[in-house]
């Protein structure tokens, strides 16, 4: 519940500082006195746009800063907090500050961290209800209005979420699963035209680097062949150099012990002989891989330019061209295995849908049998706010499946009918200020059991009513806070206003060209005299006091 309400350099006012407590908090003063300025501060901790207007004239900047407890964090609020990645220890009070500079440009904190306007609007559901003539949310708008049923039938949201995630990914599978069959279906004749034409050339890991090195060689020997051959007859035969050296070794052996230089002759000789013989072995090895095969040479550039052709088609490296036949057969095997899982993901989905439709229907028939409940109970709160012909009904109507959501398959609207036989409207359609006041206030009350915003407040809720009315009013805000723990009360009623537990007074004085508005709260003596200022207008008469008395020994 909100606990304590600082406002600094707002419109007229310099500086407030009010504490609140539980039950009914009525504000009263006379028109124009700034309740709408209370009204506006507490809309900037809630979100609300910051306009320059607000600031104080002649300060620099306004402040407002409002905190909240609660016996335990909502989880709207801890899940919103954590999702900013802010976190909150057990028992502190949730503080909220927003500063708006009169140049223009604001900033919003929670318990003193930097957090975005788009937070605070978040988090105000769950902190101040407030309902107003002019209110175009809360009760109001329809689009709240299934969440309102579904609170007061106790619908098991959560489970229904969860359903409908379950099922919206079930046909996501699904339909990926199709559209990857129908694309393999749409390739499947090219797929078996390239792995055909993969599979006749039948490309080798490595193969590219080997052809290259067997076709450079034949191309090198095939312009070396004279001169291999030329070497060829210059080391074969009996003249040739490495048997003249054979020759003159044997030769040299017989005489090498007669002189130290012929032994050393003869090793030098020796060493000839044996490198002549590599050479030898050499030349023959490389003239064997130099042979000049002009079939095999052709065969070779053939098969190279082929692989290298079907490489660029397929804008990959020839090495890559084996892992590329294996993809290709298992696209085409997954064609086959793709219809058979087709199958399962379609019963998964199936499974899901009608899992999902149970819980709504499910939750249709709790909002039915609430919805008959709720009409009733608000029925009950019409004729004492002086609604005797008007009638309430909460309609339901099933939403066609592509409307189908989280929430369920149903759309749900407060109706009214203000007179005698007309048609059910909108609430914000056909009833005058005042009767929209005491429908929300009937509605209200009626939902109060089933929770809603820590904080509630009616702004003027009792304009244009009096008496008896007023004093039916007084005595439903009474019970609603008695329920929801905290309650506050714009009034210009003396019925209204005797309710209240706790009263603030808000005045205007002006001093010279300066006007302030102060909030005050009144004790009981302050109480009776406001409300018998409120029963006769500028003059307190004693007729006026002993009529405060009696209101106020009444409740």
């Amino acid at each position: 519940m909100l606990t304590r309400l600082s406002i600094r350099n707002i419109v007229l006012i310099e500086a407030l500082d009010l504490d609140f407590g539980r039950g009914l908090g009525v504000l009263t003063g006379e028109t124009g006195a700034g309740k709408s300025i209370l009204l506006d501060a507490l809309g900037l901790v809630l979100g609300d746009r910051a306009e320059t207007s607000l600031v104080r004239a002649g300060a620099d900047k306004a402040n407002v800063t409002a905190s909240f407890e609660f016996a335990a964090l909502p989880g709207v609020i801890a899940a919103a907090l954590d999702d900013a990645e802010l976190t909150i220890e057990p028992g502190e009070p949730l503080m909220i500050r927003r500063q708006v500079k009169a140049d223009g440009g604001s900033k919003a904190f929670v318990n003193d961290q930097p957090v975005s306007a788009g937070l605070l609007r978040q988090l105000a559901p769950a902190l101040v209800e407030l309902h107003g003539q002019h209110d175009d949310r809360g009760l109001v708008n329809p689009r709240g209005h299934r969440m309102l049923l579904d609170r007061y039938a106790g619908v098991d949201l959560g489970a229904l979420e969860r359903r409908w995630a379950s099922w919206a990914k079930a046909e996501a599978q699904l339909a990926e699963a199709r559209a990857s069959v129908e694309q393999a279906k749409l390739d499947q004749d090219l797929l078996i035209a390239h792995l055909a034409e993969l599979t006749t050339l039948e490309p080798v890991a490595g193969e590219e680097a080997r052809l290259a090195a067997q076709r450079s060689d034949m191309q090198k020997g095939e312009r070396l062949a004279g001169e291999l051959e030329d070497l060829r007859h210059i080391w074969e035969g009996s003249d040739s150099p490495l048997a003249s050296l054979r020759v003159a070794a044997r030769k040299l052996d017989r005489i090498a012990g007669e002189h130290p230089l012929l032994t050393e002759a003869l090793a030098a000789l020796d060493r000839a002989v044996i490198e002549a013989g590599e050479a030898e072995e050499k030349l023959e090895k490389a003239a064997e891989a130099l042979i000049h095969d002009p079939a095999a040479l052709d065969a070779a550039e053939t098969r190279l330019f082929e692989l290298r052709a079907l490489a660029r088609k397929h804008r990959c490296e020839v090495d890559h061209l084996p892992d590329l036949m294996r993809e290709m057969r298992a696209r085409l095997d997954s064609i086959e295995g793709g219809e058979a899982q087709l199958d399962a993901l379609e019963a998964a989905a199936k499974e899901a849908r009608a899992a999902y439709v149970a819980a709504a229907e499910k939750a249709s028939e709790q909002r039915l049998k609430a919805a008959k409940a709720l009409d009733k109970a608000v029925a009950a709160e019409l004729a004492p706010l002086k609604l005797d012909a008007a009638r309430f009904l909460t309609a339901i109507g099933r939403l066609p499946e592509d409307k189908w959501g989280a929430q369920g398959m149903d759309a749900a609207e407060f109706l009214i009918s203000t007179n005698p036989g007309a048609d059910f409207a909108p609430l914000n359609k056909i009833a005058s200020g005042g009767e929209l006041s005491r429908f929300i206030l009937a509605l209200k009350v009626a939902l109060a059991e089933k929770g809603g915003a820590a904080t509630i407040i009616f702004d003027e809720i009792d304009r244009g009513v009096g008496g008896a009315v007023a004093s039916a009013i007084g005595e439903r805000l009474a019970r609603l806070a008695a329920d929801e723990g905290q309650l506050l009360a714009v009034t210009h009623s003396p019925q209204v206003a005797a309710r209240g537990g706790t009263h603030y007074l808000i005045a205007k004085a002006s001093s010279g060209t300066v006007t302030r508005t102060s909030v005050m709260l009144l004790d009981a003596g302050g109480r009776r005299q406001e409300i018998a200022r409120m029963l006769s207008g500028a003059e307190v008469t004693p007729e006026a006091r002993a009529q405060a008395d009696r209101l106020l020994e009444g409740v």
